[in-house]
This record gives C-alpha cells, sequence and structure tokens, in this order.
C-alpha cells in the first residue's frame, strides 16, 4: 500500500507499506529525493524530522550553496555522480561537451494498481498484489530524464525497483557507464555482508564478512552470471541468524554481468548498491532513446534469514514463476549423462529408460551426443540434426519407443553455443562472439554465439520451434557450457561494442521468450555447467535450474543450503548419483544420497543397469516416499534448523501449505568419537496440536518437538543421514 503526505514546509512523503516493512520516500522542498527511512513497519506520519536531524559534517560541500546542507550525509535512493555528494554513484551518465555531472530535480510522480511487464527484461509481477510509484526526475540543462519505479508487494512483504533514462535532448547523444537498478543509503554501517560464492562444482556456499570503512563488493565479468558469485546480497545485523535479527536484502533479475556493492563512508553510514556491471560497459542513447535497467528485489525483516528465505521463495513461485508451474508438481527424471555421456545406442537408451519406469522415475531425459556427430564434445554443436545412425532411427521413433514404456520423454540443448567444427561455424563464422582479427579463444572445445545479433537469436527460435513442433518433447534442459571470452561482435558498430554484454542478455531474454510461450507444456530447466548462471533471471523463464554439475551428496548440501537463502525448493533440481561420485569420488550410502536429493526436484543421474538390486530396491522406496511427500518439498516452506556443528551437521525441515505434514531431513558428515546422543529441536509447529512420527504409536505436541526436540540417536558412521516424515494429528 502506498500512502502520500504532503506537510507544510512544501515537502511529500510517500510510504511504501508491506505487511511488515515500510520505505519511506521524500521529496524535499528543493526537488531532491532521500530515503529517509527502511525497515519494520510503521504508521504513515510526517517523519521529516529524520532528514531535519542530520547534523552537518567538517571538509563536506554544501549544495545549492545552503549552509550545513551536505548532501553526501543525506540518505538518497538514486544518488548522482560529480555534484556535491562524492560517494559512490548510483548512475554516472557522459554528455556530448564531455562533462559528466548530472543534476536530477524530482519532476513528477504516477501512483497505480498492478505492476506492468518491463519490456524485453524478466518481472516480478501480480494483478492482485503489486502497487506502483514511479517518480519522474529530470536535468532541466542535460534534458535527461530518469523514471523510478518501485513496485510494492503487500502481501508478499517485498519490493522491486527499476529505472529507466530517457534522453529528451532533440540534438544530442547522451551516454551512460553506470546504470544501477537499487541504490539503499543506510545511516548506519554496523553489518555483516552476506553472499553466495564458490566456482564450478562448489556454488552458493554461504559468505559473511564484516563491513568495515571503504568499499566491498562482488560481481561477474563473465557474460553470466556464474559460479563464482551469485547475484544476491544482504547486510545483516551481527547477531542475525535464522530466526532473528535485522536483513536488508537485495537479488537481481538479471543474468548477465551484475556488481553488488557496500560502501561504508567516512560517517560510517552505508550505501548499498546493485546492478549492471559497470566494468566494460557503456551504452549510447540518441535523442528520445530509451534504456531499461533489469530489476531489483528489496526485503526487510527483522526476524532473520529464515524469514528472507520464505519471502522471496513466496514472492517467486508466486510472481515470478510461470503460472502452470508454480505450483505443479515436477517429475522425478532419469538424465542419461552420467549414465552414458556420449556413448550410447538406441538399446541402451531404452533399457536405461526402462529400468527408470520400472524404479519410478516419470520422465527420461537425453543429455549431450544425439545430434550431429556428437560423440564427444569438439564437435557439432550448432548443427541440430539427430544423428540418425545413434538413435536407431529418427528422433520422433525413438521418443515413441520411450513414451510405450510409460514414461515422458526430455532432451538436453546448448542453443547459445557452436562448435569450431560445425557446418554452422563453417557456414557463419562471423556468429561467433570474436574480436576482428584476433584469435578466438575455446572453452570446452566451443565458442559463443553472438546473441546481440538479431539474426542469430532469429536462428535459434526456429530451430528451437521445428525440434519442438516435431517430436513429443516435454522437458528441455538448456545449457551453457563456457563463459564469454573474446567479447566482441562482427554485427555492432565500433562505437556500440560495449553494449554487446548487456544486448546479449537482451537477445537471450527474445529467445526465450519466444520458445517458452511458443511451447507452455514443455518444462525447462536452465543449466550452466550446472549454478553458473542459477539466478531469478533465468527462473521467469525456466522454473527449475541444475543446481550443480557436481551431484556428489556431501558437496551437495553446502550447495542446497547456500541457493536455499534465495531460490525456492521447487526450482533446485537435486539428484541422486552414483559412486564413486562422478565429481569427487566419494562413496555415501544410497539412503544418503535419496535424503539429500529430497531438498528439491529429485531425480536420478545413474546408470541403472549396473546398480546392485538392493540399491535399486532402496532407491524404488526412497522414490514411492518422495511422490508421497512432493508437494510438502515442493510446495511448502523450508527451514534451515539451528543449533548444529557448523558445517558439519545440516538439518533442514519443510511444512506443507497446510501445515498437515512436516518432513525433516538430517546429515551429519564426520562421525564425532565419544559423543553421547544429541536431539534435533524443529521449529514452527503449532506448539498445542499433536504430531505422530514416522507413523509411530506415540503423539508429541508441537511444542515438545520444538523445545525438546526428535532424537538423533547413535552415529557411528561418516555421510550418516535420517528422514523424518510427521503428521499433524486431528
Amino acid at each position: 500500500m502506498i500512502t502520500l503526505i504532503e506537510n507544510n514546509k512544501n515537502r511529500k512523503l510517500f510510504f511504501l507499506n508491506t505487511v511488515s516493512s515500510t520505505l519511506v520516500i521524500m521529496i524535499h522542498e528543493d526537488n531532491y529525493i532521500f530515503l529517509p527511512y527502511f525497515g519494520a513497519k510503521i504508521e504513515a506520519l510526517d517523519i521529516d524530522y529524520i532528514i531535519d536531524g542530520i547534523t552537518e559534517a567538517n571538509y563536506m560541500a554544501d549544495t545549492d550553496n545552503k549552509k550545513k546542507f551536505q548532501l553526501e550525509l543525506i540518505p538518497q535512493i538514486y544518488p548522482s555522480y560529480g555534484y556535491t555528494d562524492l560517494k559512490n554513484p548510483a548512475f554516472h551518465f557522459v554528455y556530448k561537451d564531455g562533462s559528466r555531472i548530472t543534476d536530477l530535480r524530482y519532476k513528477s510522480h504516477n501512483i497505480y494498481k498492478t505492476k506492468k511487464k518491463l519490456n524485453g527484461l524478466p518481472t516480478v509481477l501480480s494483478n492482485d498484489d503489486s502497487e506502483v510509484l514511479e517518480l519522474t526526475l529530470f536535468d532541466e540543462l542535460k534534458k535527461v530524464e530518469v523514471i523510478i519505479t518501485l513496485a510494492v508487494f503487500e502481501k508478499h512483504n517485498a519490493f522491486t525497483k527499476s529505472v529507466k533514462v530517457i534522453n529528451k535532448n532533440s540534438s544530442d547523444d547522451l551516454y551512460i557507464e553506470k546504470i544501477m537498478s537499487a541504490n539503499i543509503d543506510i545511516q548506519e554501517s554496523n553489518f555483516k555482508f552476506i553472499h553466495l560464492a564458490g566456482a564450478w562444482g562448489r556454488e552458493c556456499h554461504i559468505k559473511r564478512r564484516r563491513l568495515e570503512q571503504g568499499m566491498q563488493s562482488i560481481g561477474s565479468i563473465r557474460g553470466a552470471s556464474g559460479h563464482g558469485q551469485n547475484p544476491f546480497a544482504a547486510l545483516i545485523s551481527p547477531n542475525t541468524d535464522e530466526n532473528n535479527g535485522e536483513v536488508f536484502a537485495m537479488n537481481f533479475i538479471y543474468s548477465g554481468n551484475f556488481i553488488i556493492s557496500a560502501e561504508v563512508d567516512m560517517h560510517l553510514n552505508t550505501r548499498f548498491q546493485m546492478g549492471i556491471n559497470d566494468f566494460d560497459f557503456g551504452w549510447t542513447l540518441m535523442p528520445n532513446e530509451e534504456f531499461q535497467t533489469p530489476e531489483a528485489v528489496l526485503i526487510y525483516t527483522n526476524k532473520g534469514l529464515g524469514d528472507m528465505s520464505r519471502t522471496f521463495h513466496k514472492l517467486y513461485q508466486d510472481c515470478l514463476m510461470s503460472n502452470k508451474y508454480a505450483y505443479k508438481e515436477r517429475p522425478i527424471l532419469i538424465n542419461s549423462w552420467e549414465s552414458n555421456y556420449f556413448d550410447f545406442n538406441k538399446e541402451s537408451l531404452l533399457k536405461l529408460a526402462e529400468e527408470g519406469k520400472n524404479i519410478g522415475a516419470e520422465l527420461f531425459v537425453l543429455d549431450d551426443g544425439w545430434f550431429g556427430k556428437r560423440n564427444d564434445d569438439k564437435t557439432s554443436l550448432g548443427d541440430w540434426t539427430p544423428n540418425e545412425q545413434k538413435l536407431g532411427g529418427s528422433l520422433s521413433s525413438l521418443i515413441d519407443d520411450i513414451n510405450k514404456k510409460g514414461i515422458s520423454f526430455g532432451l538436453w540443448v546448448e542453443p547459445e553455443m557452436v562448435s569450431p567444427d560445425s557446418d554452422l561455424f563453417r557456414k557463419h563464422p562471423e556468429w561467433a562472439i570474436q574480436v576482428n582479427g584476433r584469435k578466438i579463444e575455446t572453452s570446452r572445445h566451443q565458442y559463443v554465439l553472438d546473441l546481440s545479433n538479431p539474426e542469430v537469436c532469429d536462428y535459434i527460435i526456429n530451430f528451437m520451434t521445428e525440434l519442438l513442433s516435431k517430436n513429443n518433447i516435454t522437458y528441455i534442459k538448456w545449457d551453457m557450457n563456457r563463459n564469454i571470452t573474446n567479447l566482441g561482435s562482427s554485427y555492432l558498430k565500433a562505437e556500440r561494442q560495449k553494449e554487446q554484454a548487456h544486448r546479449y542478455m537482451l537477445g537471450l531474454y527474445r529467445v526465450l521468450d519466444n520458445i517458452v510461450n511458443a511451447f507452455p507444456n514443455v518444462l525447462f530447466e536452465s543449466c550452466a555447467g550446472g549454478g553458473g548462471r542459477c539466478d531469478s533471471g533465468m527462473l521467469y523463464y525456466m522454473p527449475q535450474v541444475w543446481t550443480s554439475d557436481d551431484t556428489d551428496a556431501i558437496e551437495r548440501l553446502a550447495i542446497q543450503y547456500g541457493a536455499s537463502l534465495v531460490y525456492p525448493s521447487i526450482s533446485l533440481a537435486c539428484h541422486i548419483s552414483d559412486i564413486p561420485n562422478h565429481q569427487t569420488r566419494r562413496k555415501e550410502r544410497i539412503e544418503t544420497r535419496a535424503n539429500v536429493a529430497m531438498w528439491g526436484n529429485l531425480g536420478l543421474e545413474l546408470n541403472l543397469n549396473k546398480i546392485s538390486e538392493e540399491d535399486k530396491k532402496v532407491i524404488s522406496q526412497k522414490l514411492k516416499i518422495y511422490k508421497s511427500i512432493r508437494s510438502t518439498i515442493q510446495f511448502g516452506s523450508i527451514y534451515r534448523l539451528k543449533g548444529l556443528h557448523a558445517q558439519n551437521e545440516y538439518a533442514w525441515m519443510h511444512k506443507s501449505i497446510d501445515e498437515e505434514t512436516i518432513v525433516v531431513n538430517y546429515v551429519q558428515i564426520c562421525v564425532i568419537p565419544n559423543l553421547v546422543t544429541k536431539r534435533l529441536r524443529l521449529e514452527a509447529l503449532d506448539s498445542i496440536s499433536k504430531y505422530k512420527v514416522n507413523n509411530s504409536d506415540r503423539l508429541y505436541t508441537g511444542s515438545e518437538l520444538m523445545n525438546v526436540g526428535l532424537m538423533l540417536g547413535e552415529i557411528v558412521e561418516d555421510a550418516f543421514a535420517i528422514q523424518w516424515i510427521i503428521k499433524k494429528v486431528n
């Protein structure tokens, strides 16, 4: 809900309220836009005293020649470069005359119901739970208009923010060097900076560091959000845990280069920013052209990281994911990759599909190697013609034979890539990302197609449309197995080369928008060498992500735990894999591998034709259990349980929407010698209700389970897992 208050000082205060948080925008009498408050929900009262109460500091410039009016000290919503605020600006424009100073002042505002879709970009949307404040700012000298769009999702306790720049100058170009989507100024600095970091095979590990005076940042310039950093960060109070403490969180609805920074100034105030990474970025706006930033999601809570996570999850399931799949049970799949890699024929595929069906799988996925001359990773990307010799006939006939076994069919593709050894590259070498006159570097023996070129995007749309129109494919795994080097475009003009990285993302989003809307009954899964594009931008088009190429159950604990800070369980693909694991060589029990895979969308990534009958029996039993609790895992709320030994124990709990079913999982990685039995306390139960644990005869009250807890028993081996299924008794 948005409320406007105007006071007798010719000031406007906009109160943007969710169910439990408030963001206040103040229009100063000199038409500056300030941010006096962002935090727990407060009543809509005249709080401009917050701004008036800021004292002056030495060695600061006065603004507009007004004594004690020092812009650098005042919390702003979108600070500019080069005026009297010498901190990190939210944007940086260069004008035709070489000047770089912009003086944006409030011009007008507009408040309306129901947020609009951002042109060409993924967007958080809601027909019944969004109200929007548009603030129009203007630089009268340079004729530049900036529109800040703040949307309130009241029931979801969230805000979104994006920025549009319009060059209103009738004769001069405008050059954008930096353009953030969100800026939050906070008048304190006693925070820890929490984010998700790692690498291929160990994505999304949680990192915390204390804020100090100066600049701290994370980001990506890899052409994707990346394995190394995730486009999420939060400022948290020092003692924040799962259930208590302040959290100021931001997540970028974008899949390309990004930067998130926190600057603590000389007076211990914090400036928190998120947007497109300005390294090697530039954008020219001709007269009357506009530039739209991606949007950022802003969340405040004083109830800890658990509440932050559940807020993100609910918002993304309700307002970001495809309505068709947000609350539709995802199938249990078996993927051919770790079973066969490139070495398969029709007989081996049909046998694997049959074994998968017999054990309880519902979807068979044919991974890499089905097209062109693709018997290894050195050839044929771009030549998306099925290899009928390898498939024993047409792709359609293979799909028909697999469907006859009572299992659906899915397919792996990597449309953004091209092999040097491919007919496509020989025909269109200029379609690869490259710098004229320089060698194109390969990664995984492949190049990246230049999606800033509309002709390349049309090619991908056309071949994917043909593939999906002619075959009964119900699932697509869309991969991207390398990052972008040698950034350069044969399509873009010299003065537009710095636009390429963002134009690539706009091209990808156009491709996905076309294909996903044309084939609404196909479930798309995003993959980029695992979690290299595990972000909410992709989640808008593809409602699940391959969380990591690392399928080892122990390594997946930290990955899935970290990813759950932002991304809902239904979006995370988690598979039971073979032993020794293909990435770590570990050998965990099948029970542990299965329980860890039940964190999200369970699947199989192993050769059922080679495992023991005993393991098959356990897997079959586990899949039956998963199907009985699937709606709880995929649609319910997750709680990361506290009170455990850091990095050696993981415990998490899913609670169904109706709160009738609770699924609890516990894993201890290493045995602790000479340790007596411990208990695991649960959360968020009804204290007076009674619950039955694993169909036992004994009933427990919710208060017992939350304060006394479940007995872990004696743990005598590494990688030990326990699962409890708890039902409320009416």
